[in-house]
Protein backbone atom coordinates (compact mmCIF):
# COMPACT_ATOMS: atom_id res chain seq x y z
CA UNK A 1 0.00 0.00 0.00
CA UNK A 2 1.35 3.75 -0.92
CA UNK A 3 1.64 6.43 1.32
CA UNK A 4 0.69 8.36 -1.78
CA UNK A 5 -2.92 7.99 -1.70
CA UNK A 6 -3.22 9.51 2.33
CA UNK A 7 -1.84 12.43 3.95
CA UNK A 8 1.46 11.90 5.52
CA UNK A 9 0.09 13.10 8.69
CA UNK A 10 -2.62 10.44 9.15
CA UNK A 11 -0.46 7.96 8.11
CA UNK A 12 1.88 9.49 10.84
CA UNK A 13 -0.92 9.09 12.97
CA UNK A 14 -1.75 5.79 12.43
CA UNK A 15 1.84 4.62 12.66
CA UNK A 16 1.91 5.94 16.33
CA UNK A 17 -1.54 4.60 16.93
CA UNK A 18 -0.46 0.92 16.50
CA UNK A 19 3.03 1.68 18.39
CA UNK A 20 0.94 2.59 21.57
CA UNK A 21 -1.37 -0.04 21.17
CA UNK A 22 1.59 -2.56 20.68
CA UNK A 23 3.36 -0.96 23.56
CA UNK A 24 0.28 -0.83 25.71
CA UNK A 25 -0.82 -4.72 25.50
CA UNK A 26 2.37 -6.04 27.68
CA UNK A 27 1.40 -3.66 30.32
CA UNK A 28 -1.83 -5.08 31.25
CA UNK A 29 -0.55 -8.47 32.33
CA UNK A 30 0.25 -7.89 36.05
CA UNK A 31 -2.86 -6.34 36.73
CA UNK A 32 -4.65 -8.62 34.73
CA UNK A 33 -2.63 -11.74 36.83
CA UNK A 34 -4.07 -10.41 39.96
CA UNK A 35 -7.49 -8.58 39.54
CA UNK A 36 -10.48 -10.76 38.56
CA UNK A 37 -13.38 -8.16 37.53
CA UNK A 38 -16.81 -9.61 38.76
CA UNK A 39 -20.30 -8.29 38.46
CA UNK A 40 -22.68 -8.46 41.54
CA UNK A 41 -23.73 -11.40 41.33
CA UNK A 42 -20.30 -13.14 40.81
CA UNK A 43 -19.39 -10.63 43.81
CA UNK A 44 -22.07 -11.83 46.01
CA UNK A 45 -21.47 -15.34 45.43
CA UNK A 46 -17.79 -14.59 46.50
CA UNK A 47 -18.87 -13.03 49.42
CA UNK A 48 -21.36 -15.54 50.59
CA UNK A 49 -18.74 -17.86 50.32
CA UNK A 50 -16.53 -16.48 52.37
CA UNK A 51 -14.07 -16.13 50.22
CA UNK A 52 -13.02 -12.43 49.86
CA UNK A 53 -13.15 -9.71 52.18
CA UNK A 54 -15.05 -6.59 51.26
CA UNK A 55 -13.00 -3.27 50.93
CA UNK A 56 -15.62 -0.30 50.19
CA UNK A 57 -12.90 2.46 49.17
CA UNK A 58 -15.82 5.36 49.11
CA UNK A 59 -15.79 8.09 51.94
CA UNK A 60 -17.06 7.45 55.19
CA UNK A 61 -20.25 9.78 54.08
CA UNK A 62 -21.02 7.75 51.58
CA UNK A 63 -20.05 4.42 53.27
CA UNK A 64 -22.20 5.43 56.24
CA UNK A 65 -25.40 5.79 53.54
CA UNK A 66 -25.53 2.58 52.26
CA UNK A 67 -22.85 -0.31 52.16
CA UNK A 68 -22.34 -4.09 51.96
CA UNK A 69 -22.74 -6.04 54.78
CA UNK A 70 -19.34 -6.85 56.68
CA UNK A 71 -17.38 -4.42 54.14
CA UNK A 72 -14.25 -2.34 55.78
CA UNK A 73 -14.26 1.15 54.79
CA UNK A 74 -10.85 2.84 53.80
CA UNK A 75 -11.15 6.02 51.75
CA UNK A 76 -9.24 5.82 48.69
CA UNK A 77 -9.47 10.03 48.70
CA UNK A 78 -7.93 10.15 52.19
CA UNK A 79 -4.44 10.91 52.48
CA UNK A 80 -3.67 7.51 54.74
CA UNK A 81 -5.28 5.39 51.96
CA UNK A 82 -1.73 3.78 51.14
CA UNK A 83 -0.94 3.94 54.83
CA UNK A 84 -4.20 1.53 55.81
CA UNK A 85 -4.09 -1.10 53.50
CA UNK A 86 0.02 -1.31 54.21
CA UNK A 87 -1.78 -2.61 57.40
CA UNK A 88 -3.30 -5.11 55.55
CA UNK A 89 -2.81 -9.08 54.77
CA UNK A 90 -1.64 -8.76 51.61
CA UNK A 91 -1.93 -12.74 51.46
CA UNK A 92 -6.00 -12.54 51.95
CA UNK A 93 -8.40 -12.01 49.12
CA UNK A 94 -10.11 -8.92 48.82
CA UNK A 95 -13.24 -7.41 46.32
CA UNK A 96 -12.73 -3.80 45.99
CA UNK A 97 -15.22 -1.44 44.91
CA UNK A 98 -16.23 2.16 45.20
CA UNK A 99 -19.71 3.69 44.11
CA UNK A 100 -19.52 3.17 40.24
CA UNK A 101 -15.71 1.82 39.83
CA UNK A 102 -13.78 4.62 38.70
CA UNK A 103 -12.02 4.64 42.16
CA UNK A 104 -11.82 1.58 42.74
CA UNK A 105 -10.07 1.10 39.06
CA UNK A 106 -7.77 3.56 40.41
CA UNK A 107 -6.84 2.10 43.48
CA UNK A 108 -5.45 -1.60 42.08
CA UNK A 109 -1.94 0.02 40.82
CA UNK A 110 -1.93 1.02 44.49
CA UNK A 111 -3.12 -2.41 45.62
CA UNK A 112 -0.18 -3.98 43.32
CA UNK A 113 2.40 -1.81 43.92
CA UNK A 114 1.42 -3.10 48.03
CA UNK A 115 2.00 -6.60 46.80
CA UNK A 116 -1.71 -7.27 46.86
CA UNK A 117 -1.74 -11.44 45.39
CA UNK A 118 -5.65 -11.91 44.87
CA UNK A 119 -7.66 -9.28 44.20
CA UNK A 120 -11.21 -8.40 42.57
CA UNK A 121 -12.80 -5.91 41.15
CA UNK A 122 -16.76 -4.99 41.41
CA UNK A 123 -17.42 -3.25 38.20
CA UNK A 124 -19.75 -0.97 38.40
CA UNK A 125 -19.38 -0.69 42.17
CA UNK A 126 -22.29 -0.58 45.04
CA UNK A 127 -24.54 1.19 42.10
CA UNK A 128 -24.36 -1.67 39.86
CA UNK A 129 -25.25 -3.78 43.10
CA UNK A 130 -28.15 -2.15 44.17
CA UNK A 131 -29.09 -2.23 40.40
CA UNK A 132 -28.74 -6.01 40.78
CA UNK A 133 -31.72 -5.91 43.65
CA UNK A 134 -28.66 -7.21 45.68
CA UNK A 135 -28.96 -6.41 50.42
CA UNK A 136 -27.50 -3.20 51.24
CA UNK A 137 -27.31 -1.75 54.79
CA UNK A 138 -28.11 1.81 56.10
Amino acid sequence: MSTAKYPLALWFFCCLAVAAFAGDSGSQKPEDSRVKHVDPNEAQKLIAEKKVIVLDIRTPKEFKSVHIAGATNIDFLASDFEARIDNLDTNKTYLVHCASGGRSTHSLPVFQKHHFESLYHLDGGIKAWEKAGLPVEK
